[in-house]
């Protein structure tokens, strides 16, 4: 029994490292851009996504561990708005307060792929396009308006990358940022929103959060080395 146990498992780990040796992309890492749009929720949006839409861009670099497994640094700017004018909630004295803020953005994050992603290696049952989910950590700085703020977040998120050709990916992307400060939406020295009705939090509890919405394209280098024969004239591995 306990000699069957140890074989099998023996048996698995191998295969594992196997997929993980021989299951990669062609290319180890990833360069490209990507632009969209972003939006806050707050004090002055508590749940209406993709209000006040605003332009954001990043630069982004990926290492593809595997088909299934990439790694993903970026470092973005968005600029996010929001205004409590007609909103349901009343706060403290009918006070009226707006903001207008630029934030960058310095995360990574590690991003699974629903299908094995390249254009080559068929017989993997690879496909040139993969849905994917991602979550990772970073931190945001949004400066001016009287007082920097600070805080990290968590970031979690969603989105597709397509394999236009070889070296070439295209995608689409929805991520949330969960800061861990209630400061992003004071500015100019207002400080109606920075925990306006003066209640107990933590840092999981009435704090802000921005999300970014965009396309990207993206540059694939460095060419992984392979221990395989190739046939330089027929192009087969």
């Amino acid at each position: 029994m306990k000699l069957t146990f140890f074989r099998r498992t023996g048996i698995l780990l191998f295969l594992c490292f196997s997929l993980f040796r021989l299951g990669a992309q062609e290319y180890l890492y990833e360069i490209g851009g990507m632009l969209g749009g972003a939006f806050y929720m707050g004090d002055a949006n508590k749940n209406a996504a993709f209000r006040n839409m605003n332009p954001s861009a990043s630069v982004l670099f990926r290492y593809n561990a595997n088909f299934r497994v990439a790694f993903k640094a970026n470092l973005a700017w968005a600029r996010v708005t929001g205004s409590t004018e007609g909103l349901a909630n009343v706060f403290p004295n009918n006070a009226q307060a707006d903001f207008d803020r630029n934030v960058i953005d310095l995360g990574g994050q590690a991003e699974f792929n629903f299908f094995p992603y390249s254009d080559k290696y068929q017989y993997l049952y690879t496909k040139r396009i993969a849905p994917y989910i991602m979550g990772g950590l970073g931190l945001s700085v949004a400066p001016g308006g009287g007082e920097t703020f600070f805080s990290p977040h968590i970031s979690v998120g969603t989105g597709v990358k397509y394999k236009l050709k070889n070296r070439i990916n295209i995608g689409a992307e929805w991520s949330v940022r969960k800061l861990f400060g209630d400061g992003l939406d004071v500015n100019g020295g207002n400080g109606l929103l920075d925990n306006p009705y003066d209640m107990r939090s933590s840092p999981w509890k009435n704090k802000d959060w921005y999300s970014m919405l965009a396309i990207s394209v993206s540059y694939d280098f460095g060419l992984r080395d392979c221990n395989c024969n190739k046939n330089d004239k027929n192009g087969i591995y």
